[in-house]
């Protein structure tokens, strides 16, 4: 009986080599299969998002950005692509006998801006900053891809990786270091416009009348992104990404509130003056609004605890009619002739009530 119970004991342990011994192989197997793969469809993303043009206007600039002359600006402009399509700095600059720059960039949530503020403060002392604060970023916990935005531009390895540590949600930190899950996003945009390219010129076949968005963008200066385009006939109505937006719905998300609150504080022991600004969607997105009265007074109210000046454009254009569909690029994005009229307003405004 001791013979067989040590021969069966010998067997099991062998059953169990053997079985990890397989578990090994097809581990390694699957490595061997799936890391490559992932390298090269991550690979494949990238080169797609490093020819978006968006992106190309945020490298070119962070690259002037980093070209400047250490302590030479007076204001730097943060926040959304609202920020880099509302303020031009030419304009802000000669009417204020300032030296200011546009650091705008898409999507930017305020945890990002304030990472984006320490970077800017390496380098650069202002005496103002100007935060477009966006309300429909306001409500977002996290967002990835205008993280990855910013971090495809930034030079600071530190501040990256304290950004990730103190920001990131465990989920999007494996999606941040799996590279097709990162710029999926901007390589199905990608291949999408290269395919319709492709059909127009192979097949004669273009968007309907009406559809295709005359005028020029591109970055001109100091990260100001120009443009005299019009919005197309659709954002009028079907393609309106504001159609179904309620005021009642919005609130304030934690994480952005608390970083709403450490860019304050970032600014008040740099002895720097902040101001908040809500750039203008388009008269006919405000149409669509329901309760714009909500979010306005919950971003106001926000601003107001924390002690700094705000203006809201959007009240602003509602109480003026400073603005009309024609000065915007699309349904929520001024175009050149829009910027004109909101920047010298804005020139007036700092003056009477910041400049004093």
């Amino acid at each position: 009986m001791q013979e067989s119970s040590y021969t069966s004991s010998s067997d099991r342990r062998k059953a169990v080599r053997k079985n990890n011994i397989l578990c090994l192989i097809k581990i390694l197997t699957v490595i061997i299969i799936v890391v490559p793969v992932f390298f090269y469809f991550g690979s494949l993303y990238k080169s797609a998002a490093d020819k978006n043009v968006i992106n190309a206007f945020t490298k070119q600039r962070f690259d002037d950005f980093y070209a400047l002359e250490e302590n030479s600006l007076d204001m730097v402009f943060v926040g959304s692509s609202h920020s880099y399509c509302t303020f031009d700095p030419e304009i802000i600059d000669s009417g204020l006998n300032l030296n200011s720059f546009q650091m705008g960039t898409p999507l930017q949530h305020p945890d990002t801006t304030y990472y984006e503020l320490k970077e800017i403060l390496k380098t650069q002392h202002p005496q103002y900053v100007v935060m477009e604060v966006y309300w429909d970023v306001l409500d977002d916990k996290f967002d990835l891809q205008q993280a990855n935005s910013f971090f495809e531009v930034l030079k600071s390895e530190d501040i990256k990786n304290e950004y990730i540590k103190n920001v990131f949600p465990l989920a999007d930190k494996v999606k941040y270091y799996l590279l097709p899950i990162r710029y999926q996003q901007s390589y199905f945009a990608y291949e999408g416009s290269q395919m319709e390219k492709d059909i127009e010129n192979k097949y004669g076949v273009t968007k309907k009348q009406g559809e295709v968005q005359q005028g020029e963008e591109y970055y001109r200066s100091k990260g100001y992104v120009y443009s005299n385009q019009l919005m197309i006939s659709t954002e009028y109505d079907t393609t309106n990404q504001f159609r179904n937006f309620d005021g009642k719905d919005f609130e304030i998300n934690s994480t952005q509130r608390k970083y709403i609150e450490k860019i304050v504080k970032l600014c008040k022991d740099e002895n720097i003056q902040l101001v908040f600004v809500t750039a203008p969607v388009a008269n006919v997105s405000m149409d669509y609004i329901k309760n714009y009265d909500l979010v306005h007074n919950a971003v106001a109210a926000m601003t107001a605890q924390n002690g700094v000046p705000y203006i809201d454009y959007n009240i602003e254009n509602e109480k003026k009619d400073m603005l009309t569909n024609e000065n915007f690029r699309d349904d929520a994005h001024l175009n050149h002739s829009g910027v004109e009229i909101v920047d010298s307003h804005f020139i007036q405004w700092f003056k009477e009530n910041i400049m004093l």
